[in-house]
């Protein structure tokens, strides 16, 4: 098995079709053992038909697209953390911001936030977070840094290369920046999914012995002023003259008290809709086996044009140095999450029954090489392929930009845990 390089990297960027790793997986205890997959809306989880092996099969999404990108982006940020990689990243730096008022008595409430980079933002660079903050005291977007964003397309990605390379390999949209929808566009270069296959429902369980033996007639429990509930009416929220009720029923098991009596849901009904999709009641699933599938285009790296000069005609050599350096980046991000391991949730750990190899599709009709890769010798050709970059003239920023929030940003952070506290915890479905 052939072993990945800087040269074999810079051959395949240059002509070849996709690198694509496709490994299986089973649960850690075993593949009787029950796994429980991301739920959404209704505590309910995607399932639809996949044709698997040429049979179609009941299959569960385990690892979305959109989490699988934000677990590569995690690893990135770790290997920076611990100074394994250097590569550009912009943060902003609220580590000596007093987000909570000092004044009031939520002081000690919260840990602090310390830094949130363009490996953690949402939209990378171009999230609101790093909008809304300031760089030597002037709007991120409006310093020369900023404005380096908003004039990034696809012919002219020097820019993006420079600051957030990430963002030319998971994909960008600067939506909310001076263009609006207008802004630039970057499709996603990696994409990698868990699917979990021939998926069957589970049942959902729920109980809770309370060890105070609180019993249900002991309510009702208010709202309190100033927060927090109490049993006393008298010291509770008024409203039209009478005590608010906590929750519908002021229920003792609204403020987390008393027993809950063991109950089964509804095992997720067995029915697809017309076209094969459907989402289930979440009471976990077994499976025959999980598969990872990840898939690096490198049409779509070529697609990126890399001019050393504003307005000036791209070179093809340095073209194929900035985008081998984004397809190493690309392989060190998945191999990096490899590393880290599959425990992708509360009861959902995964473990690789086979050793993860990579495939290069190259001409049509070849058998695809089969190509090994860690994460050492991915960090490896990735430290090549940015010596390359930059020998070639290429940005390539090494130490963080460090931004700093805006008052109004802090302003309504503080506002919004205030709320929080009031409100007995919040969850951010209306932001």
């Amino acid at each position: 098995m052939a072993q990945l390089t800087l040269s074999s990297l810079r051959e395949a960027v240059a002509s070849a079709a996709a690198f694509r790793c496709r490994t299986r997986l089973q649960p850690a205890g075993g593949p009787s053992d029950k796994v429980f997959p991301p739920t959404y809306a209704g505590a309910l989880y995607a399932m639809e038909m996949r044709r698997v092996e040429n049979e179609l099969v009941r299959c569960v999404l385990m690892d979305s697209v959109q989490s699988q990108a934000n677990r590569m982006e995690e690893a990135l940020q770790d290997a920076v953390d611990e100074g394994r990689i250097k590569i550009p990243v912009v943060d902003v730096d609220f580590s000596n911001i007093p987000v909570v008022d000092p004044d009031s008595s939520d002081e000690g409430l919260y840990e602090p936030i310390g830094r949130i980079g363009s490996l953690e933002a949402p939209h990378r660079i171009a999230d609101a977070i790093l909008r809304d903050s300031e760089l030597n005291g002037v709007e991120f977007r409006k310093t020369a840094e900023g404005r380096k964003i908003t004039r990034t397309t696809t012919r002219n990605a020097t820019s993006l290369l420079e600051l957030c390379p990430t963002a030319l390999v998971f994909g960008l949209w600067d939506s909310t920046g001076p263009k609006g929808g207008l802004g630039v566009k970057f499709q996603r270069a990696i994409a990698s999914e868990i699917i979990g296959v021939n998926a069957v429902t589970g049942v959902k369980t729920s109980s809770r012995i309370d060890p105070l033996a609180i019993q249900l007639k002991s309510g009702p429990v208010y709202e309190a002023i100033g927060g927090g509930w109490t049993d006393d009416d008298s010291k509770a929220v008024k409203v039209k003259g009478k005590p608010k009720l906590v929750g519908k029923d002021g229920k003792p098991s609204e403020v987390n008290h008393g027993n809950i009596a063991p109950s089964l849901s509804e095992i997720g009904k067995d029915a697809l809709a017309g076209d094969g999709s459907r989402m289930y009641l979440a009471g976990g699933v077994t499976i025959d086996y999980a598969e990872q599938t990840t898939v690096l285009s490198l049409p779509a790296l070529r697609r990126l044009k890399f001019p050393l000069q504003d307005n000036a005609t791209s070179d093809r050599d340095d073209n194929l140095a900035a985008q081998t350096a984004l397809a190493a980046l690309g392989i060190c991000a998945a191999s990096l999450a490899v590393e880290r391991g599959l425990d992708l949730r509360s009861r959902c750990l995964l473990w690789p029954s086979e050793l993860p190899t990579w495939e290069l599709l190259g001409k049509p009709g070849t058998t695809p090489t089969k190509i090994e890769v860690d994460a050492e010798n991915a960090i490896s050709v990735l430290n090549e392929a940015v010596a390359a970059l930059k020998k070639a003239g290429l940005p390539w920023r090494e130490e963080r930009l460090t931004l700093l929030p805006s008052s109004k940003l802090v302003n309504l952070v503080r506002k919004s845990q205030q709320l929080a506290v009031q409100s007995g915890g919040g969850d951010g479905e209306e932001s």
